[in-house]
């Protein structure tokens, strides 16, 4: 699955003369670039590929939806049962399968939802304190985040991994090797760096979180889905090299 941020709308690489963007019709689109989109008057157009694999699209992982047999309309996923009516304490799992609410794969969606709301309330830290710049770094963060959440719950693989211009390895390197992107040695968190390295050191923390809940969500599934748990590693690392800009005052 392609996406389609807001960073790319920016860099005025994707966008015709005439005002026109052409995706891919499984491509996911950001809000943020939705926002973009509305905002400059864009015609958004989705190539018909007919190559493309069910209503999910390219890239798509093994699913298939349980149709619903005699008077079930729904089946849990666990034990297969069916039922007429959806249970209180259940919740969809993908299509008309349930599973309870408190099915690993719910938690981490939850704590998807949660960490999207952590985002935000670091993102009006920053502002208050003087740092848009940051806030609006972390817009991207929160596109990130968005598309693994779609991801997980399409079924769908993680793309590319792709966070202010930097793959999979350039986080990981920039993230191990401050003294020679920052000039600083590896800063232990303190009261005294001031509230947006504390905000954004929560954040971090919370990351990691988030993704020791995606490995016990499919500690017993098909699919251990090792895409989801590097791609939340390497947002992880993204929100540390935050942290150290700030320590350096990359940000002022």
């Amino acid at each position: 699955m392609d996406i389609l941020t807001e960073a790319d709308l920016r860099s005025g690489k994707v966008v015709s003369k005439s005002g026109k963007i052409t995706v891919k019709k499984d491509t996911f689109v950001t809000p943020l670039a939705k926002e973009f989109i509305r905002d400059n008057h864009i015609e958004l157009i989705y190539q018909n590929d007919n190559k493309s694999g069910g209503s999910f699209g390219k890239g798509v992982m093994s699913y298939t939806p349980i149709p619903k047999s005699g008077d079930h309309r729904y089946v849990d996923y666990i034990t297969g049962e069916g039922y007429e009516e959806k249970p209180e304490n259940m919740t969809h799992l993908y299509s008309n399968v349930l599973v309870v609410k408190n099915h690993p794969r719910i938690l981490l969606r939850g704590k998807f939802d949660s960490l999207e709301a952590l985002i935000m309330q670091t993102q009006i830290t920053a502002v208050d304190e003087g740092y848009e710049n940051i806030a609006k770094e972390l817009d991207e963060v929160m596109d990130f985040v968005q598309m693994l959440l779609a991801c997980e719950v399409k079924n769908e693989k993680v793309p590319d991994i792709k966070i202010f211009g930097m793959n999979s390895q350039r986080l990981r390197y920039v993230s191990h090797h401050l003294t020679e992107e920052f000039g600083i040695q590896h800063s232990v968190p303190h009261y005294s760096m001031g509230k947006v390295c504390a905000a954004l050191n929560t954040l971090r923390t919370f990351i990691r979180e988030t993704e020791l809940y995606a490995v016990s969500a499919f500690e017993n599934e098909s699919d251990n889905r090792n895409d989801i748990v590097e791609a939340l590693n390497r947002l992880s690392s993204c929100v540390y090299i935050m942290f150290c800009k700030k320590v350096a005052g990359q940000y002022d």
